[in-house]
């Protein structure tokens, strides 16, 4: 498959502080990538260099086969062949919407014959009938949302970047336009450079998802993979695991390890690291309270449920003292003590921290 866009150890530095660290990445012809991590990560600004905004320190940025980015040269934005949808959408207030689809045909100066014809293939595509003569303020936040796509589209980039472009709209609008922007841009066979925050997003519209931290790619699989066997502890943290607790590994065996958790308490995990001293990652989804011990459980006490609607999501706390959250479909009262078992592929150990 042909590869649109390629970074090479990409370094870029704002005085003393390296926000990229030499990230290497190559994105294919019609894939969507999502970029995940934590605030501060790098994420956002690996986005404005692919877009031409800012420079880098060290490395390159191929586009379309032509190096577009060095630490001596940069090729304007306006000579990239991308296009951006961004946090606000970044609509013009004054042109109706309409015009701010073909605000980017018109600079090219292309024939009306053209520019109609590709207004009709958005608006179809986008569900836009009846709006193309009203204002931005005139829009709801999804109807400004497709406009702004629309205006990315229409041009026919090699490459969209998406800069958190659901953050701004409410949480059921979210949904709806994290799918139907997946279809449009599989439809299309559009290349999207995503960045997101929200792992859900990065779920429903990656092909693969990139894991930032610390200026590092910590991972580059499949949702799929990143959520089963997620490489590191803070890719395991951002995609749901919350649960961490301490414990020692005492026995390897081909792919499962048991960790001794003090207490007499022994666990069983198939994703380990290679050191002693561990932490345990596992979601809050993937317990199974009893009041008597099961199979690879470990004993807990609730100190507080809380209802939200069709399950409650239990607070809790391990034998020694870890803050632990695990979901059930009744009330429990606060102090009960119980068990809480974790199959062997949902609990993942990595080196200890002080964290």
């Amino acid at each position: 498959m042909e590869t649109i866009l390629e970074l090479k150890n990409i370094h870029k530095s704002y005085g003393d502080k390296e926000v990229l660290k030499g990230v290497s990445l190559e994105v294919k012809k019609g894939e969507i990538i999502s970029v995940l991590g934590p605030s501060g990560c790098g994420k956002s600004t690996m986005l404005n260099i692919i877009a031409g905004i800012l420079n880098i320190n060290d490395g390159k940025v191929i586009l379309n086969s032509a190096e577009v980015t060095t630490n001596k040269k940069i090729t304007p934005i306006e000579k990239r062949d991308l296009n951006m949808v961004f946090q606000d959408f970044a609509l013009w207030p004054h042109m109706i919407a309409k015009d701010n689809i073909l605000y980017g045909l018109k600079l090219k100066k292309t024939d009306e014959k053209t520019m109609k014809e590709k207004l009709q293939k958005m608006i179809d595509l986008l569900h836009l009938n009846g709006l193309m003569e009203q204002y931005p303020s005139e829009l709801s936040g999804g109807q400004q949302q497709r406009v702004a796509i629309a205006r990315a589209l229409i041009m026919s980039p090699s490459i969209i970047l998406l800069d958190e472009p659901l953050c701004n709209l409410d949480v059921q609008l979210r949904i709806e336009m994290r799918t139907e922007m997946a279809q449009i841009f599989k439809e299309l066979q559009t290349t999207v450079f995503h960045v997101t925050h929200d792992p859900s997003e990065a779920f429903a519209m990656a092909d693969r998802i990139v894991v930032m931290n610390q200026g590092k790619i910590d991972q580059i699989a499949t949702p799929q993979e990143c959520y089963q066997r997620p490489a590191t502890a803070v890719v395991a943290g951002l995609l749901g695991a919350g649960n961490h607790i301490k414990g020692k590994i005492v026995l390897t065996q081909d792919d499962m390890a048991e960790v001794s958790l003090g207490n007499d308490t022994m666990l069983k995990c198939l994703n380990f690291s290679e050191q002693a001293a561990v932490q345990l990652y596992f979601r809050a989804e993937d317990c199974k309270f009893s009041y008597q011990p099961e199979a690879n459980s470990l004993p807990i006490e609730v100190v507080m449920p809380t209802f939200e609607g069709g399950t409650y999501r239990v607070k809790a706390k391990t034998m020694n003292g870890e803050d632990i959250t695990f979901l059930h479909d009744e009330n429990i009262a606060k102090n009960t003590k119980g068990y809480l078992s974790i199959a062997q592929d949902k609990l993942y150990a990595y080196e200890q921290t002080d964290n």
